[in-house]
């Protein structure tokens, strides 16, 4: 049985509970990454960060853990992408894999991560320094 867990939540994220949610004793390895928020993006100084998420954001997010979970070397996936307004050094996205071997869980996690902001409904708006501001991956 593979443990799946994903969330879309304006609820600050907790990486060692993601990785805690994907403890198994089969696991040789578990694989995390945590995409937190900078102060800065191509050459300007960023203030915060607003996420916006489309009301399916919760689904989608699902559909890719659980696509990663069919995997037949994953045992347990976790993924979270939070919402509205976040500070500088906040975690905005928050992944951990668990498999037997480190090249399954890297490649497992990877591939989650990377699916997440290809496939995930949510939009950033960036508020820089001199007080402008944009939307980026916003159709």
């Amino acid at each position: 049985m593979v443990t799946v867990i994903s969330t879309v939540t304006d609820q600050p994220l907790d990486l060692a509970a993601h990785e805690a949610a994907v403890a198994d004793r089969r696991a040789g390895a578990v694989v995390s990454f945590a995409g937190v928020v900078r102060d800065h993006d191509h050459g300007r100084s960023v203030v915060s960060l607003d996420y916006e998420g489309h009301p399916n954001a919760a689904k989608v997010l699902q559909e890719v853990a659980d696509e990663i979970a069919a995997d037949p070397d994953v045992y347990a996936v976790a993924v979270s992408h939070r919402i509205g307004p976040l500070a500088i050094g906040d975690v905005a996205l928050a992944a951990a894999v668990s498999t037997a071997h480190r090249a399954a869980a890297f490649a497992a996690c990877a591939r989650l991560v990377d699916e997440a902001k290809a496939r995930l409904p949510i939009w950033k708006r960036q508020v820089f320094t001199d007080g402008t501001e944009e939307w980026v991956n916003c159709p």
